[in-house]
């Protein structure tokens, strides 16, 4: 396969930090046959009662009216890769070493390993620095 690297874009909610929440959020994307590519929420520390959810995958004009109905935004304020590769020992080190040398700080990183693939999705707070690193990491 080798490695594959898009661009995607990141959608925002907020959520209550309650049981359910995001089940509800994930539920109204479903019925309108969203399906979520990558989806990440985590509690806003600073903000008690507070939480917010991240997915990408939603295309389309009619997807998105029924992200913004659900109460999710695209983001402006950050900028994401989706990076798709076979597994191999030190891929990880050698994404954000990439990264690095090019001089970009990251803004979020997570991964997963299915099988023999590896998917990362890496955050940067512009389009510039995602771009810039993109380009670095045709190396790899």
């Amino acid at each position: 396969m080798g490695t594959e690297i898009n661009r995607v874009d990141i959608w925002a909610a907020s959520i209550s930090d309650s049981c359910g929440s995001l089940a509800c959020k994930f539920r109204s994307l479903a019925e309108v046959g969203i399906d979520i590519e990558f989806g990440i929420a985590r509690r806003c520390h600073d903000i008690p009662g507070e939480a917010v959810a991240f997915v990408a995958g939603i295309s389309g004009a009619e997807q998105e009216r029924a992200a913004e109905n659900a109460g999710f935004k695209e983001t402006e304020s950050l900028a994401a890769l989706r990076v798709i590769s076979d597994d191999r020992s030190g891929l990880g080190a050698s994404v954000t070493e990439c990264i690095a040398k090019a001089g970009i700080n990251l803004r979020g990183f997570s991964g997963v390993k299915v099988g023999n693939k590896v998917v990362f999705h890496i955050a940067f707070d512009s389009n510039e620095d995602a771009d810039k690193a993109m380009a670095s990491l045709s190396e790899i």
